[in-house]
């Protein structure tokens, strides 16, 4: 392994390594690099540069490609037919707003330092290695779970355009538990084709990306066409059965935000443009341009399908599982195949969310790679096609045997929580680099005011989810909105910004990375048990990986050399010349 001699060339030296842990963990867990750093000393661990090949079309059409996947059939019907009603218009439209936060929290970022490890740089040049490598290993299987997830749905819908029954498509082993016995073959060959694809070139991968893209925004132009014309105005204010509660608002706003968390899963996947910035021609330009207008141009049509799902069906008969393929599979009136046309645009979504899904999660594991805590074969960049090739093939081969065996629903059961903490820590992390300067600054002002707000936020998400609802349920939801309004004001007058971004930065700081801490952990709070276990689970493993491997490795590569005398640590003072070491 590169740069690994010191721990790892004998059992004697990992051993020594070992019984150091201590004073290593001292030193590199709280490590931050710099932006210069890691565009330029980190990069460089690649060996060739990746291609600088991408405008800002390319990132708006990624962002599109990598939004619009199945998520709105998979989510709108239930949050319609159980929370919103017909105000699921309403909670596309909250749920983009949030997107747009989270965005700009991204795009600060990704314009100041336009490398291709996203959230993992960003936390790494604010936390520091610990935070950036247990947030980025999480984010990483949530990748390849949720592609995983995306391959096997690919089948279903394909089933659906063609008609053909998905236990026709999938091979039943008996032996095998239950949900890990449906051998998908047609699975694992989508997801090996679209690695051949981001291996070869990312200029070809935009390629395919815009006209599969097109073709899917076509089949949704052709659903949002049909439903205006097939529906019933009135069906947004008149449930089917007369029982049901009426009017566009028909659980209230707490249907609508409920209807909001559920619905802001399908905005999932801007994040993976970011991991693009260090292809784009011209970052300041082209990243502001092709976050913020793809999550804008996502929010507009999925209001529009919203919308027209809500006219084709008073909001007690929509099918929470399938709306738009059953609210036509039923007709007799010469509209059922119209359910096979949005079997065939799903199909394409499908495709175009795992192509972008299947870019990001390599350049996170190739920036990953770059810092040492991992293996540094990850973070090679092949000198022909400019891309990590064997970040993008090993996560391939990984996400194809997933997708061979795990069963749909287990899959999504344990997806989108490492996403949402990511975008959590990126809020954090925005706010404390504007009022923070390590080493000159005081931190524990703005430390303590991300605490507050935290805490503040997870109190409201439980009394949201578990009071019962009434008149002091409502008293203590205001109260602690009032603290946090109450916190934020304070801050801003009391703690003054430190950093001015030079291009690119967050309007209204710090009341938008705020905003966008808040509604990320009431999403959190909206996900199942199920996710929390797994990322414990995993969180857990995570730690004891950079314990017993990363710390040493990193440790090695930064040429760090200590000796423990009277309990005292002493380092290599060459280490401190060059400017390597940052605590």
């Amino acid at each position: 392994m590169d740069n690994h001699g010191s721990s790892f060339s004998s059992c004697r030296a990992y051993l020594r390594a070992l019984s150091q842990t201590p004073a290593r963990l001292a030193i590199r867990a709280c490590s931050v690099s710099t932006p210069q750093e890691e565009m330029s000393q980190v990069r460089a661990r690649s060996g060739s540069d990746m291609k600088k090949s991408l405008r800002w079309f390319d990132l708006v059409v990624f962002g599109i490609g990598g939004m619009v996947g199945a998520g709105f059939f998979v989510t709108s019907g239930n949050a319609s037919h159980n929370y919103a009603g017909p105000a699921i218009v309403v909670s596309y439209a909250i749920a983009g707003l949030c997107a747009l936060l989270s965005a700009f929290c991204y795009t600060e970022f990704a314009v100041d330092m336009p490398v291709a490890g996203g959230a993992f740089s960003y936390l790494r040049v604010t936390f520091g290695e610990f935070a950036a490598f247990i947030t980025g290993a999480n984010l990483v299987l949530d990748y390849v779970l949720s592609n995983a997830a995306a391959a096997r749905s690919f089948t279903a819908y394909m089933g659906t355009a063609i008609g053909v029954s998905t236990k026709n498509w999938r091979i039943t082993v008996p032996v095998l538990p239950k949900g890990f016995n449906q051998i998908d073959i047609i699975a694992v060959l989508v997801v090996l084709a679209v690695t051949l694809i981001i291996c070869y070139s990312t200029r070809e991968s935009s390629v395919v990306n815009m006209i599969l893209t097109a073709l899917h925004i076509v089949f949704i132009v052709f659903v949002i066409v049909v439903g205006f014309c097939k529906g019933d105005w009135k069906n947004f204010t008149e449930p089917g059965d007369p029982k049901n509660p009426s009017g566009f608002f028909p659980r209230g706003a707490s249907g609508v935000f409920n209807g909001a968390a559920m619905v802001y899963l399908s905005y999932i996947g801007y994040d993976a443009v970011s991991t693009m910035a260090e292809e784009v021609r011209n970052p300041v330009k082209d990243i502001p341009i092709g976050v913020s207008g793809s999550v804008a141009i996502v929010t507009v049509l999925y209001c529009l399908m919203a919308a027209s799902m809500s006219k084709l069906l008073p909001y007690d008969m929509i099918d929470a599982e399938a709306a738009f393929s059953a609210a036509f599979s039923g007709k007799s009136n010469g509209w059922k195949w119209v359910s096979n046309v949005i079997g065939v645009g799903a199909s394409f979504g499908i495709l175009t969310s795992l192509l972008v899904a299947m870019l990001g999660q390599s350049r996170y594991m190739c920036v990953i790679g770059r810092s040492s805590v991992v293996p540094t074969w990850f973070a090679r960049v092949h000198p022909k096609t400019s891309t990590p090739v064997n970040a993008s093939a090993f996560l391939g081969v990984f996400t194809a045997l997933i997708a061979l065996f795990t069963d749909l629903n287990v899959l999504l059961d344990l997806v989108s929580i490492g996403t949402l903490f990511v975008f959590y820590m990126v809020a954090n992390a925005v706010i404390y680099r504007r009022y923070v300067t390590v080493g000159t600054t005081n931190p524990w002002p703005t430390f303590s005011f991300l605490c507050s707000l935290s805490f503040t936020s997870i109190m409201f998400t439980l009394i949201w989810h578990f009071a019962p609802p009434g008149k002091p349920s409502a008293v203590l939801l205001g109260a602690t909105m009032l603290v946090e309004v109450a916190l934020l004001q304070i801050f801003y007058c009391m703690v003054p910004q430190v950093r001015t971004p030079q291009f690119w930065g967050v309007p209204f700081m710090p009341w938008i990375p705020s905003v966008s801490i808040f509604l990320n952990i009431f999403l959190l709070g909206s996900l199942d048990g199920a996710s929390y276990v797994r990322f414990g689970f995993f969180s857990a493993f995570a730690v004891l990986f950079y314990v017993f491997y990363s710390v040493h490795a990193s440790f090695d590569a930064q040429g760090g050399c200590l000796s423990l005398k009277s309990g005292e640590i002493h380092i290599d003072l060459e280490e401190y010349k060059d400017g390597s070491l940052k605590v």
